[in-house]
C-alpha cells in the first residue's frame, strides 16, 4: 500500500475515533442532566420540592423533562438561574 492509502486509513480511523468519543460525551452529559432533574426531593404529588429563587419562598411544582419548572418565566434572570441551578444539580430543596 503506498504512502497516501496508509495517511487516508490513519486519518479516517482517527475521525471516526473522535466522532465516537464526542457522541460518548454527549450521551453522558445528557443521563447527567436528567439524572439531577430525578435526583430532585418531591412531595407526594410528585412534585418538585423546591425554593424560588424570584421570590424567596418554598414550592412544590412539577418539573418538565427539559429541568424547567412549571413557575419559569423566559427571560426572568431568577428562572434562568433557577434551571442552571437545577441543570448543575445545586438548587435550593426543602
Amino acid at each position: 500500500m503506498d504512502e497516501d492509502g496508509r495517511l487516508e486509513r490513519f486519518l479516517r480511523t482517527k475521525l471516526r475515533s473522535a466522532g465516537e468519543q464526542v457522541a460518548q460525551a454527549q450521551d453522558t452529559y445528557r443521563r447527567a442532566r436528567n439524572a439531577t432533574v430525578s435526583d430532585l426531593p418531591v412531595d407526594d404529588e410528585g412534585n418538585a420540592r423546591l425554593v424560588c429563587r424570584r421570590y424567596a419562598e418554598r414550592r412544590a411544582v412539577p418539573v418538565g423533562g427539559d429541568g424547567k419548572p412549571s413557575c419559569f418565566e423566559d427571560g426572568h434572570p431568577d428562572c434562568e438561574g433557577c434551571v442552571e441551578d437545577i441543570r448543575e444539580g445545586r438548587i435550593e430543596t426543602w
